[in-house]
């Protein structure tokens, strides 16, 4: 019995010591794992901090554009008419040209995109004649679908300035005053002057650059033109930038509101589509789509391929006066390319049956015509953009050269800088005073 209490506690003894280095070992085992863990711990929180760090510097590390950078790409607040149009936004303003026959002042609404980004300010006018609806329709679209948020610099459009004229059906204002006859205007003359100088002051001085909308007038019609002054080294830069438009060269009317911004020093042209009273969706579409391709060309919208072909620039042209009374028939269209001496149309005498035909006394093409209807002797039936030659611009530049010529023999000048310029002003165009707007 002493033997087995021997043994027994033998036995005990035995597995006590064995139980030791196996505790010993998982206790060394659990303490690196502690260990370990709070290595990572505290690497980790050394991690967060380079990081927040790093994403403070990054867009100076990267290049990326920093905020004073940024501001002087970014638009300024636009104000106009005593308003503040911020970057990015588009406001509706009242322009108040003058009181009306109750005495009370009238709003016209000035429409106003203005870009997150600076850029030039284009102002596109309309209705400057009441009966013109189509550059109304072309203003609307091109302001309400304009995106700000994408847009370099500021679009102005007033799309009803003759805001009279345009609830009557009229060409004129209430006096029968025909308004693009009186710019820059006068604030103490007639009335037209003064809405002329009001809205020259108010909006047209803020612009860089103006297109003045307009239609054929009194049963007119005319094919999407833009007249300008190609005299004019700025407003022949701006032509470029309108696709596949004719352009004509003139100054334009006395009075006229791209004439007296031009000489304002804002680079002005009137863009001529269509016919009065009426809107034409194809007329329309032309004139936004030259727009488009100008606002483009001014980098004021993300760029793309410009619009269709350059299309022939007219130096002169010529109206073709109606001789009989009649009915007029037209053999041509809008748009069509004639002949010297091609038929253009036909005068009926609608009692007597006598026919009187009407002949192009030039070649060139048709950019404007009467629509049907009766006439009178004296009336305006065809207007024909004069076709030139290369042979008669040869002949044409070597006249002003020997003029040239002449002048510098005659003044004793020498061959200089000054004298070139002089040449170049020698072969200028004159202006086409013929077509009207």
């Amino acid at each position: 019995m002493k033997s087995l209490n021997l043994t027994s506690c033998l036995l005990l003894l035995l597995l006590s010591l064995l139980a030791a280095p196996l505790a010993a070992d998982e206790g060394e085992t659990e303490r690196p794992d502690e260990e370990t863990s709070a290595v990572i711990e505290e690497d980790t929180a050394d991690d967060e901090t380079p990081a927040t760090e790093a994403q403070v510097e990054s867009p100076t590390e990267t290049g990326a554009k920093t905020a004073s950078a940024s501001d002087d790409d970014a638009a300024q607040t636009f104000t106009l008419l005593n308003n503040d149009v911020a970057p990015g936004s588009m406001r509706r303003l009242s322009w108040y040209a003058s009181e009306n026959s109750a005495g009370l002042s009238e709003a016209t609404p000035v429409l106003v995109a203005h870009g997150v980004n600076a850029g030039p300010t284009l102002c596109v006018t309309a209705a400057v004649h009441g009966d013109e609806l189509n550059g109304v329709e072309i203003v609307r679209n091109l302001l309400y679908d304009v995106d700000p948020e994408r847009l370099n610099g500021t679009i102005i459009g007033v799309p009803i300035v003759n805001l009279y004229g345009f609830r009557l059906g009229s060409r004129y204002l209430s006096d029968r005053r025909d308004l693009n006859r009186y710019f820059p205007g006068n604030p103490d003359g007639s009335s037209a002057s003064r809405i002329a100088y009001s809205l020259f002051e108010s909006v047209i001085k803020h612009c860089d650059y103006l297109v003045d909308l307009h239609t054929g007038s009194f049963q007119r019609v005319n094919m999407p033109q833009l007249r300008a002054d190609l005299n004019n080294d700025d407003v022949l830069r701006m032509t470029k930038g309108f696709g596949a438009t004719v352009i004509l060269h003139g100054e334009g009317p006395d009075g006229s509101l791209r004439g007296a911004a031009t000489r304002a020093g804002i680079p002005a042209v009137t863009v001529e589509a269509g016919e009065p009273m009426r809107v034409q969706s194809e007329q329309v579409e032309h004139g936004l789509k030259a727009l488009r391709s100008l606002l483009n060309y001014l980098d004021m919208v993300p760029r793309f391929s410009l619009w269709g072909e350059p299309q022939p620039i007219y130096y002169k042209s010529e109206w073709v006066r109606a001789e009989d009374n009649g009915i007029l028939t037209s053999s041509v269209n809008l748009g069509d390319t004639v002949d010297e001496g091609e038929l253009l149309g036909t005068i009926v005498d609608p009692i007597t049956n006598s026919r009187n035909a009407i002949h192009s006394p030039v070649a060139g093409r048709v950019i404007g015509m009467a629509l049907n209807q009766s006439m009178r002797p004296g009336y305006a039936a065809y207007h024909i953009g004069i076709r030139k030659t290369e042979e008669q611009i040869v002949e044409e530049a070597d006249l002003a050269i020997d003029d040239t010529d002449k002048t510098r023999d005659r003044d004793n000048e020498s061959e200089s800088d000054e004298s070139d310029e002089q040449d170049t002003a020698a072969v200028d165009v004159p202006p086409d005073t013929e077509a009207t707007e």
